[in-house]
């Protein structure tokens, strides 16, 4: 159902609208983990840090399914707050014509470029084919996972986060089962878990791109609507290139440091492996909860209410501070259990490189979160410059600092040590900039 996220308490609005994205992002978590999770359980660490190598390359991929999605929400959350249904509508179309158009280039240059993609990372040779397989039938996938992002990004915008969980729950869920199925009983290796994906992500995506369309007829609108708009295409692009551009320079800076591991064996890479999966899980609700805050915020700029922004970034921060508390208590005082779950009878060496990196880790979630809340209220206003620069400055000193580390007597211990000091200098940018917008959106309201 469509929600006007313009009336009402700000932290009752934004707590009711991401409560339902904070579960579709542990079913998105399950999704992925479920790889390794089955990868490591019943194929073997050879098979888990296969899967989490090539991870890495589909990150690329996978940024730029962001970037359309962040794009077409942003437009389409300020075009539903301000009532213009003709143009929203076109503005969905547009995205799907372009996205179609971006997804089928991705395609080929990754099909053509993996063998090459998997060298430059310094894949060992015993882990090499079955990153090749894991990564060739993912990217058959890459019209699921396009279309559903850009499905789950117009939901977001219409106010509506209840849609996306029920898909990735029912999604989730099922990848599971069919990962065992087409492991343990039909035994297809790294290729079952990459195809047990394939067919879940493409139900999923179907099914939220009929809702999409049967709720977008639903709506009314009194100016026209056309397929294809230049001018829309261009807001689109401008917010989708800095977002795409975040992703992408994420993972080409998780590719270098994945190169890095790589060079310490393979107990060090499943040790990474799955403690990043874990990591990621926290990122990744940090990240869509920041999604929210900034379709918030596009919708009470859209709406003319840009002093409700302050409200929901307050908001904001209360939430992902809640979630900081019992994860980071979990990851430093139980992170062994946890990884137990993706490792068989681990090494010594990848056990204790995996509670390293949670240990780590895990204390400065209250500081990363605080920068992607002030991120997503950047996003939402169109503030893609301070927004990247912020994540470069980031990005730039963990990979310096990870590179520098690993080559001291800290080993690959140096390399998790470089996460911290990029998230305290990059969040303390983030809120400034932050702050500089609210300031500026409250001399002018």
């Amino acid at each position: 159902m469509n929600k006007d996220l313009t009336v009402g308490n700000p932290q009752q609005v934004l707590w009711r609208f991401c409560l339902p994205l904070f579960g579709s992002i542990i079913f998105q978590q399950i999704y992925n983990i479920a790889d390794s999770l089955v990868a490591g359980k019943f194929i073997g660490e050879n098979a888990l840090a296969a899967v989490g190598n090539s991870y890495e390359i589909t990150l690329i991929f996978l940024a730029f399914a962001f970037g359309c999605n962040m794009g077409c929400s942003v437009v389409v959350s300020r075009l539903f707050g301000a009532g213009d249904y003709g143009k929203m509508k076109t503005a969905v179309y547009t995205t799907c014509i372009f996205s179609g158009l971006l997804c089928l280039l991705l395609m080929l240059t990754g099909l053509l470029g993996s063998n090459l993609l998997l060298s430059l990372i310094r894949t060992p040779s015993e882990v090499f084919h079955d990153s090749r397989i894991y990564l060739d039938i993912y990217i058959w996938g890459l019209p699921f996972v396009f279309f559903y992002n850009i499905a789950t990004g117009i939901f977001s915008a219409l106010g509506d986060s209840k849609t996306p969980f029920f898909f990735l729950a029912l999604s989730s869920l099922s990848n599971i089962g069919v990962d065992i199925l087409f492991v343990k009983s039909f035994e297809l290796g790294v290729a079952g878990v990459a195809w047990a994906t394939f067919l879940c992500q493409g139900i999923s995506c179907i099914l939220a791109l009929i809702t999409v369309f049967v709720r977008l007829k639903g709506i009314h609108c009194n100016t026209g609507t056309v397929l294809f708009d230049r001018k829309l295409l261009g807001q689109i692009i401008a917010i989708a290139i800095p977002s795409t551009l975040q992703q992408s320079f994420i993972s080409l800076g998780n590719i270098v440091i994945q190169g890095i591991i790589n060079g310490f064996g393979s107990p060090v890479m499943a040790g990474y492996s799955a403690a990043v999966k874990l990591n990621n899980l926290v990122i990744t609700s940090f990240t869509t909860l920041g999604n929210g805050i900034t379709n918030f915020t596009a919708q009470n700029l859209g709406a003319g209410k840009s002093a409700r922004i302050r409200q929901g970034f307050r908001a904001g921060i209360k939430f992902v501070w809640m979630l900081s508390l019992p994860l980071c208590m979990l990851y430093f005082f139980g992170g062994g259990f946890a990884l137990k779950l993706f490792l068989e009878e681990p090494t010594p060496l990848a056990m204790h490189t995996g509670v390293m990196f949670l240990r780590i880790l895990s204390p400065f979630y209250f500081i990363v979160s605080a920068k992607l809340a002030a991120d997503g209220v950047l996003r939402g206003a169109g503030r893609m410059k301070p927004f990247l620069l912020a994540t470069f400055t980031d990005l730039g000193l963990r990979v310096l600092l990870a590179f520098c580390f690993s080559k001291t007597a800290m080993g690959a211990t140096g390399i998790w040590c470089a996460w911290p000091i990029g998230w305290i200098i990059a969040a303390g940018m983030s809120l400034y900039f932050y702050r500089g917008f609210t300031n500026c959106a409250k001399e002018t309201a």
